[in-house]
């Protein structure tokens, strides 16, 4: 009984890993391993960049109690607009950069106030915010696709042939700066699992010191793995350099700071959470506003990859992004959910859509299979949060 209750516990814990894992295994099986060439890896994490940046933020927003936040594909479409007139205008790069991250903070904390202490509902709120970006992007842009060519701006955000981190090292076909970075990477969280083992026998609290290496050698290897595909095109992509800022960022916060607390308390109950002494109002203000900070990041991301800005910009992104949170383990109910889940969701639905795109299957078709995964991620959480009850 005990063996049995231990494989179901695993198998609860990590059912979205293991479906990734099988996804993957179907891709590469149905496109003849073409899915997994160095070149639609690197595509794979430039294409997606924007996802796990929204991904983060919407994060926090769920936490707060399933909430979440309809307007940040129009944000990201209203920022890039921004920024790219104003680089068309021959503004400063960084002025631009720090203007399109201001906008959208603003536009966050003009929501967040909304949510938070007017108590207009999210869902309305956010709604409000899809048209009314979604139509101040079309002025701004008047209705035209503005260009951008700053080098400088689509090196360092990912457009362009050069936005790779330079080969410093040489190594011919194989990329070694690319190389030693993934064994600097997996040796720094080899050596952090360690320091955690020893902390927490010193501290005695109960572990599974196995379960930790084995976890710990698996995503060394898959780190290391993914190094050598990138080595084998052009190198680390820009791009991954801010997903990882972002994603490490939003570790610390949700997993080591008061406000992190604070999001999943305000989830799993508010009012005893309020009772207790903390601001809920500014638990939800801190939530959206940096939901709009997210958003103008990604839409920096969209884009320099693209390399122009246009109105149509961030259509369905805002569903990427709630569809990663909930497929990685965020709850529909709030007050659960992790940055590893959400890179695992985001993933997950990258390599479906590009699985797809390469075995030439139609659009519509893979918005089917796409909500069809996020439907059956909420009902293993309903279910699961039923059979606690």
């Amino acid at each position: 009984m005990m063996k049995a209750n231990a494989v179901g516990d695993f198998f609860k814990k990590y059912t979205m890993v293991l479906a990734l894992v099988v996804v993957a295994i179907f891709f590469s099986i149905t496109t003849q391993g073409r899915i997994l060439y160095p070149q639609n890896i690197n595509n794979l994490i430039s294409q997606n960049g924007y996802v796990f940046a929204l991904a983060a933020g919407m994060l926090l927003c769920i936490l707060t109690g399933g909430n979440i936040d309809l307007s940040v594909g129009s944000v990201v479409c209203f920022t890039g607009a921004i920024g790219a007139v104003m680089m068309q205008a021959g503004m400063n790069v960084w002025v631009a950069v720090l203007a399109m991250l201001a906008v959208g903070l603003l536009v966050g904390a003009f929501q967040g106030f909304w949510i938070a202490w007017v108590k207009v509902p999210p869902f309305i709120a956010t709604l409000a915010g899809m048209y009314t970006f979604r139509g101040l992007s079309n002025v701004v842009l008047q209705g035209y696709a503005v260009s951008i060519t700053n080098k400088t701006f689509l090196n360092v955000f990912g457009g362009g042939a050069d936005c790779y981190v330079p080969n410093f090292l040489g190594g011919g076909s194989l990329n070694m700066t690319c190389m030693l970075a993934g064994i600097v990477i997996v040796a720094i969280y080899a050596l952090m699992t360690v320091r955690k083992i020893a902390v927490q026998k010193k501290m005695g609290i109960a572990q599974s010191i196995t379960g930790t290496v084995i976890q710990t050698v698996i995503i060394g290897v898959v780190a290391l793995w993914l190094f050598w595909k990138l080595a084998q095109y052009k190198g680390i992509p820009t791009v991954l350099i801010w997903i990882a800022l972002v994603l490490l960022v939003y570790n610390y916060v949700t997993n080591r700071t008061a406000i992190g607390r604070h999001l999943y308390a305000v989830g799993g109950n508010e009012k005893a959470t309020r009772l207790s002494g903390v601001n809920t109002p500014l638990v939800y203000f801190f939530a959206y506003a940096n939901m709009g900070l997210l958003a103008a990041l990604a839409g920096i991301l969209t884009v320099a990859r693209a390399t122009s800005a246009q109105p149509t910009y961030g259509q369905g992104y805002e569903m990427d992004a709630i569809a990663s949170c909930f497929i990685g383990g965020a709850s529909a109910y709030g007050g659960t959910g992790k940055i590893s889940g959400v890179i695992i969701g985001a993933t997950l639905m990258g390599i479906i859509n590009q699985g797809m795109s390469i075995m030439g299957i139609e659009a519509n078709y893979q918005r089917v299979v796409k909500g069809i995964v996020l439907l059956l991620a909420v009902m293993f959480d309903v279910l699961s949060k039923r059979e606690k009850r």
